[in-house]
This record gives structure tokens, C-alpha cells and sequence, in this order.
């Protein structure tokens, strides 16, 4: 059995391909540029090489290791051909991904906790796709055969309980809300009390997307898990950044910014299909050493595609 065939159907790695195609066309347009006319690759050349993984929003530490690898490799054989550049340039990345415990999820079912169910708590700036990506992550696991249950704590922006209602609508998922302006922590609260009264699989918890008051956020983020805490030991299990990977650079500024006001455990990256910069994934999961879990290539609720790293280099070199 094919690695496709195993962890993709063929619409899902359709998915993939296509909302990859503007990074590996923006990616190999600077690699091509940087090589061209070329049948070989010495010393010379590495810095245009350089300048075109930095372009592509990997950046510059990371780039710094791809460099220093490919130096090695020149070093070693004096130069090295084009066809090779792609190789080390797809094992390189594999690797990085790998470091950094990035590894090929196979399912949407997250392992349930023996004291109760499994806590996502998700975090990240307003704009970004985050309740977007709890409607789709909700639907996913619905489709799996779990009972979750959504707790409306981004009570702060007037139109995100609404639109995590709406989520719960069409995914058929029970939301927990006491809408806007509520206290987070006591929906968070609420919204566990009751998952684990109907002995819920899953809880996902939405937050307030603000950065404009770090020690602000830090508090409140806090207050949360401590009263999710008392519902039920340990909780969250996870808690989830997500990110727009259109953004570039300025989503690892903000991966910055919450992995100082609280503990990330995991990545999920929207709007993939909609830049040229996707290479914004190997950067953020080398600089942060947080796994990426989730990736959105489309609209559609089947897009949001678990993150499997031999995939995602594949689509991305185009193999």
C-alpha cells in the first residue's frame, strides 16, 4: 500500500497539492532564479540560495541550518547538481519537521483522558481563522464518531459567540455560551461541568484573540486553565495556536508573543491556499520546536487536513 493510499484519499491530496501551489511556485521561482543556466551548484552560488529561502518567509535562522547543511555537502563534493539542490533542500525540511515532534498524524480522535474528556483550549489573534478552525475541527471529529462540545469564551469580540453558534450549527455541536462580555473563565467552566455530564469526548475552548496588552492576556489565559483545573484535573490537554500562514513573519511574531503569555502544545495553520508564503511552516515549527497539527487548504469543512509532514514536503516540491 502506497503512503497516499494509506493516509490520503485522492480529493484529500488534490487539497493539499492545490493549496500548496502558490508557496512551491513562489519557492522554486526564487530557487530556479538563484540556480539558473546552472548545472552545478558550488560555494558561489549559496548566498543567492539563501536569499531566496528568506524570501520564501522561512527564515533566517532556519535558513541559516538549511545553508550550513548544503555548505557541508559543497564542501564534501566541491559542488553539487541541481537535482541533488531539491533533494537535500526535501530532506532537510523532513528533517527540521521531524526535530521539532512534528509527526504524520493518521486521525481526527485525539486520545481521551481517563478523568474525563479531552481539553483544546485555542488561542491566537482576532483574523487569524481561529473559531473558523474550531467549527471545522468540531465537524471533523464529529465525523469520526466523537461528542464534543464547544465553550464560547472569546467573549470579548461582538460577533465571535455568534459565530461559534454558527460553527455548532453546522456541525451539529453543542456550544456553551452566556454571550458577549460574559467572564471567559466562567464559560470555560461551564462548558466543561457540562461536557462531563454528558460524558463528552472532546472540549474545545475558544478565547480572546487580543495582543495589544500581553500581561492582560497572560492573566486571563491563565485564570482559564486554573478554573478549568478544578473541573477537571490537568486540563487543557492541549493548547492550540493558531496562525494565518498569509501573514509570514508577522505569524511568528505573534507565536512569540503567546508562547510567552502561555504553554503552546501545538500549531494549526490557516489559509494555506491562499499565499505564496507557507514556508512560514518550517520556520515557526524550527524557532518554537511546536508541532503543527492542523493545516487549512480551503473554505470547506473538509479542508482543514491534519498536518502530516511527508505530505506537506511532497506537495510542496511537487512530487
Amino acid at each position: 500500500m502506497s503512503f497516499f493510499n494509506k493516509f490520503f484519499n485522492k480529493e484529500k491530496k488534490e487539497d493539499l497539492d492545490k493549496g500548496l501551489e502558490k508557496t512551491k511556485d513562489g519557492f522554486f521561482s526564487k530557487i530556479s532564479k538563484a540556480v539558473a543556466g546552472k548545472s552545478t551548484v558550488d560555494e558561489n552560488d549559496l548566498d543567492d540560495i539563501e536569499d531566496a529561502l528568506i524570501a520564501s518567509d522561512v527564515g533566517l535562522q532556519t535558513t541559516i541550518k538549511i545553508i550550513e547543511k548544503l555548505e557541508e555537502r559543497v564542501a564534501k563534493d566541491k559542488y553539487i547538481n541541481t537535482s541533488d539542490l531539491n533533494n537535500i533542500l526535501k530532506d532537510e525540511i523532513s528533517e527540521l519537521l521531524a526535530e521539532n515532534n512534528t509527526i504524520d498524524l493518521e486521525s481526527f480522535i485525539p486520545k481521551k483522558p481517563e478523568n474525563g474528556p479531552y481539553v483544546l483550549m485555542v488561542v491566537g489573534v482576532n483574523g487569524v481563522g481561529k473559531t473558523t478552525t474550531i467549527g471545522k475541527l468540531a465537524y471533523q471529529m464529529n465525523k469520526a464518531g466523537l461528542k464534543v462540545v464547544l465553550g464560547a469564551s472569546d467573549t470579548f469580540r461582538a460577533a465571535a459567540v455568534n459565530q461559534l453558534k454558527i460553527w455548532g450549527e453546522r456541525s451539529n455541536t453543542m456550544v456553551v455560551e452566556k454571550g458577549q462580555d460574559a467572564d471567559p473563565a466562567s464559560v470555560a467552566f461551564d462548558t466543561l461541568k457540562s461536557a462531563v455530564a454528558q460524558n463528552a469526548d472532546v472540549v474545545i475552548i475558544d478565547t480572546a484573540g487580543r495582543l495589544h496588552n500581553k500581561i492582560n492576556l497572560m492573566n486571563e489565559l491563565t485564570k482559564i486553565k486554573n478554573v478549568m483545573k478544578k473541573v477537571i484535573p490537568g486540563a487543557p490537554n492541549d493548547v492550540m495556536l493558531v496562525l494565518d500562514a498569509s501573514t509570514g513573519q508577522n505569524a511568528i511574531n505573534q507565536a512569540e508573543a503567546f508562547t510567552k503569555a502561555t504553554e503552546v502544545t501545538c500549531l494549526a495553520l490557516t489559509k494555506l491556499d491562499g499565499t505564496a508564503k507557507g514556508g512560514v511552516a518550517i520556520g515557526i515549527t524550527d524557532q518554537f520546536k511546536i508541532p503543527i497539527k492542523y493545516i487549512g487548504v480551503g473554505e470547506g469543512k473538509e479542508q482543514l487536513q491534519l498536518f502530516n509532514r511527508k505530505a506537506f514536503v511532497d506537495s510542496m516540491f511537487g512530487a
